[in-house]
């Protein structure tokens, strides 16, 4: 593998998942994880042997720009009020005679690593797929940066592509929020945060196998078959522990940094919530897709049998896979068609 900086090798979080942090330093270190084998039966048949690859920290992401793959530009926007600029990846964009849909795109990593720019490829594929824009955000991380700045930094993005959306060739009506572990639990602080601030309306959320809780693997146990592969307890209290600034788990964490701890879910946008049967991610993944229904707010929930953490990078060609992302693209279509309308 290549050498790659610390904001990279945070890939989507799942690969680096073993976090230490001294409170109050800059100390930060990862390494890949060894957890403990869980039986073949658990695992889908279709994931058994990358489900080995994935016990031993093997990966590939996409290098290269896909056939047909528009060019990715990256700019700077003005960050938040006392905080740097913020750093944007823009795929598909231009074109001010366009009035296409748009994504707003979330990098996983633990909240703790991971960047936009290993995800190019992958964007590229979905933006000609759905023929719309992606701008993709390289948000301040944590422990160095704890909440809220991410969210003040994803906040930033949204409204600069809202803003800027002539000149992007994107409808203003139509923009979605999607992201990829806790790029999915960014994705949902953003959508509850634009609710309440009453600025930018979004169309939809895309959470991928979000972390949604801070609770799961501490105050909440899960299964012993669950958690076990790529995304564990232990990095999943650490990777909490880092954003909030606080113990994971706790009885108070900051306000709006833990979508499942959020009281009220009614007016948020409609949801697909996509998550493997074996994740760590499945129950409070479950819960908040319940918590959105209940609310009257539509959703999709996806839950693959025997898949894992990220099941979808270490196997992106597997049948299983292939359908997932199918769902995934699909509810972006219907949802970018008007499949939905507010009551």
């Amino acid at each position: 593998m290549p050498n790659i900086t610390r904001r990279e090798c945070g890939l989507l979080g799942t690969l680096a998942i073993i976090v230490a942090t001294t409170l109050g330093t800059a100390l930060f270190a990862q390494t890949a994880a060894r957890p403990t084998a869980i039986p073949d039966v658990y695992v889908h048949p279709d994931l058994r042997k990358a489900a080995d690859a994935a016990r031993q920290g093997r990966f590939s992401m996409p290098a290269a720009t896909p056939p047909g793959g528009s060019a990715a530009v990256q700019r700077t926007v003005p960050g938040p009020k006392g905080a740097p600029d913020v750093k944007v990846t823009i795929v598909n964009g231009g074109g001010a005679a366009t009035s296409r849909p748009a994504i707003l795109h979330i990098h996983g990593g633990g909240y703790t690593g991971g960047s936009a720019a290993i995800f190019v490829p992958t964007l590229q594929s979905m933006a000609a797929a759905l023929d719309c824009v992606i701008v993709s955000v390289d948000y301040r991380l944590a422990p160095a940066t704890k909440f809220p700045g991410s969210l003040e930094d994803n906040y930033t993005a949204l409204k600069w592509l809202s803003g800027n959306a002539r000149e992007l060739g994107v409808d203003a009506s139509r923009i979605a929020v999607m992201g990829e572990s806790a790029g999915g639990g960014h994705a949902a602080m953003l959508a509850i945060a634009a609710r309440d601030r009453h600025e930018v309306p979004l169309l939809y959320q895309a959470l991928i196998y979000p972390m949604l809780d801070d609770r799961s693997g501490t105050t909440r146990q899960v299964p012993p078959q669950i958690g076990t592969m790529v995304w564990t307890r232990d990095a999943n209290r650490a990777g909490w522990t880092a954003l909030l600034g606080v113990p994971a788990g706790g009885p108070k964490v900051p306000e709006g940094a833990v979508p499942a701890r959020v009281a009220n879910l009614a007016g948020l946008p409609p949801a697909f919530i996509g998550v493997g049967g074996i994740d760590l991610f499945v129950e409070e993944d479950i819960a908040y897709a319940q918590r959105l229904n209940n609310a009257g707010v539509p959703v999709e929930l996806n839950v693959v049998p025997g898949a894992f953490h990220a099941f979808d990078i270490f196997e992106p060609n597997a049948p299983v896979t292939i359908r997932f992302r199918t769902a995934l693209t699909n509810a972006l279509k219907g949802a970018f068609a008007g499949a939905f309308q507010k009551p």
